[in-house]
């Protein structure tokens, strides 16, 4: 076949990988790692929020001065959206820490998606070329699903 008669294309290839012991540990690890993270964020937020309301409380601070009110509000508020989704953020990680810890031994879950390059010529079924995904069972290889 020449090559005027074939095209180079990308795909999205999805991962999928199979639920095991080791997977359940690294998952639950990655998730404690991303908690321990937001726990840090939102104990910086405490602290920013806690030297903004002393600022407020200086002596010498004029309570009366809108100016000053607001900018300590503004900053306030910000903080208390920030510390919104770093909890809202913290939610769904303890949901899918929560989830990992349920899932059944062999069960194949989603791990994410790349991007893979692929050949097509005339004559080739496309929808099947682009259906194509990669089974890990601990992080090796254990099945390329479709057509290549």
């Amino acid at each position: 076949m020449d090559s005027q008669s074939q095209l180079m294309l990308k795909r999205v290839v999805n991962i999928k990988a199979v639920v095991t012991p080791l997977w359940k540990e690294e998952a639950q690890k990655q998730l404690q790692n991303q908690l321990n993270q937001i726990d840090g964020r939102l104990q910086q937020l405490e602290m920013q929020s806690q030297r903004v309301l002393t600022e407020m409380q200086k002596p010498g601070a004029n309570p009366a001065d809108t100016a000053v009110t607001q900018q300590i509000s503004s900053v306030q508020a910000k903080l208390n959206q920030d510390k919104s989704q770093q909890l809202q953020q913290k939610n769904q990680l303890l949901q899918q820490l929560q989830q990992v810890q349920t899932l059944e031994l062999d069960k194949e879950v989603n791990q994410g998606q790349i991007d893979s390059f692929f050949h097509v010529a005339v004559g080739d079924h496309m929808i099947k070329k682009m259906q194509v995904e990669i089974l890990l069972r601990d992080g090796i290889v254990e099945d390329i699903r479709g057509e290549l």
